[in-house]
């Protein structure tokens, strides 16, 4: 069976990076496109750019929509691990799954050169999304203990992860589930 996935991120690259490099990164994706290079990458949309990468701006912009099948998200995130060194800071990559049904499915994956970095990327974004949420009720500076408390919660999922016995091997990618916004209204 196959859905309709739009992929959108806004990834900055390390300077000296090359297009052929990102390219060959993305080469699992690319193999499950059916395309030779980013250039032929080409969103269901027409308003949506595919895949670009400014080499002025060093920055790789993805804003695509397809169709896919299974094989999507496998070869998707293979091709951010292998892009993760190539980041100059881990950032967020939105992905939203459109089933026949009209049910949508949203995860944000994070895409970075170190597990660290990720890590810090993730803390930023919870912050956003809860300080935005709350921001439609509460005063900012009532917010701040709740945001300071977010903080603490990361700070110890963090020492939790570096000690570990049984430590994962470090990632250049990470996903979790994105909330869905069809309720916050």
């Amino acid at each position: 069976m196959r859905h309709e996935v739009h992929v959108h991120a806004d990834i900055p690259i390390l300077e000296g990076v090359s297009k052929r490099q990102i390219e060959q990164a993305f080469a699992p994706w690319l193999e499950y496109l059916d395309a030779d290079g980013l250039g032929e990458v080409k969103s269901l949309e027409p308003d949506e750019p595919g895949i670009k990468f400014d080499e002025k701006e060093l920055m790789l912009y993805v804003c695509w929509t397809g169709e896919i099948g299974r094989s999507f998200h496998p070869a998707f995130e293979q091709a951010l691990e292998n892009l993760g060194p190539y980041c100059y800071e881990a950032v967020e990559v939105d992905v939203t799954q459109y089933h026949e049904n009209g049910e949508q499915e949203s995860k944000l994956l994070f895409v970075g050169p170190t597990a660290q970095a990720i890590h810090e990327a993730q803390r930023r974004c919870m912050l956003e999304d809860v300080t935005a949420i709350l921001a439609r009720q509460f005063d900012k500076e009532d917010i701040a203990p709740l945001a300071a408390q977010v903080n603490d919660l990361f700070d110890a999922d963090w020492k939790k992860k570096s000690s570990s016995k049984d430590k994962k091997p470090e990632r250049a990618f990470e996903t979790y589930p994105r909330p869905s916004r069809k309720n916050l209204h």
